[in-house]
Formats: C-alpha cells, structure tokens, sequence
C-alpha cells in the first residue's frame, strides 16, 4: 500500500540567524510576516536569508522597531550576512518579507500606521 505524502511549502521563506554569517540559532517564518522587534527574536537577529519563487518577493528593513526610522527594500531572493549598519550606518530593528510587491507608498503608510495589511501575520 502506497503512502501519499503531501508537502506544503508557503512562501516567501525568511531564517533568521542569532549570530552573523548564518550561524547560531536559527528560526523560520513562512507566509507574508512582519516582525517587529528584532531583539525579542533569538535574543537578537543578527543575519538572514529571504526566499521567495516569486519576482515580487519583498523584504523591507527599519531601523527602528514597530516598522518605524530609515528603511532599505530588497527585491527577491537576498542574503543579508551582516544586520548592523545596514541602513545609512544603523542597525535593524524589525522587518517585513512578503510575497507581494510592496510599493514605497505602500511602505511608508505601514511606517505612518505602524500596522500591517490585513493577511499578514505580526511576529
């Protein structure tokens, strides 16, 4: 008797790392995620990995917690081995991955509102 296996694999694909360089402690978030505040995560993020098989994948950065401060946008798949100083000489404090292509007006209404679209899940 064959055995059906069925595997659900939601994207995007965030890990984040407690040490740079993708070492340490590691934690995966699926699905559209906002997280907001860094430090509360494995005691402090200090590197990760985004993967998404979309071209609209979005990761976007803050430098302060609650999607507030300076922010930086990456488009699809990235590799950030290295969150400190990321954002014009500041670190990062929380962060959104999603699937979807977030506009920078899209962004700064989340900044101004400091909440996420609906279907998002806040982390």
């Amino acid at each position: 008797m064959k055995k059906t296996v069925n595997v659900s694999q939601t994207y995007p694909r965030l890990t984040v790392y407690s040490e740079e360089n993708y070492r340490g402690r590691s934690r995966i978030y699926r699905g559209n995620t906002g997280l907001r505040n860094l430090d509360n995560i494995l005691d402090g993020v200090e590197s990760l990995r985004f993967f998404s098989t979309s071209s609209n994948a979005t990761l976007v950065v803050f430098t302060r917690p609650n999607f507030q401060g300076g922010f930086r946008v990456f488009r699809g798949n990235t590799n950030l081995r290295d969150l400190d100083d990321l954002i014009r000489g500041n670190d990062v404090e929380s962060l959104i991955s999603t699937n979807q292509r977030l506009t920078l007006a899209q962004i700064r209404a989340i900044r101004r509102d400091r909440s996420l679209p609906s279907g998002y899940n806040l982390v």
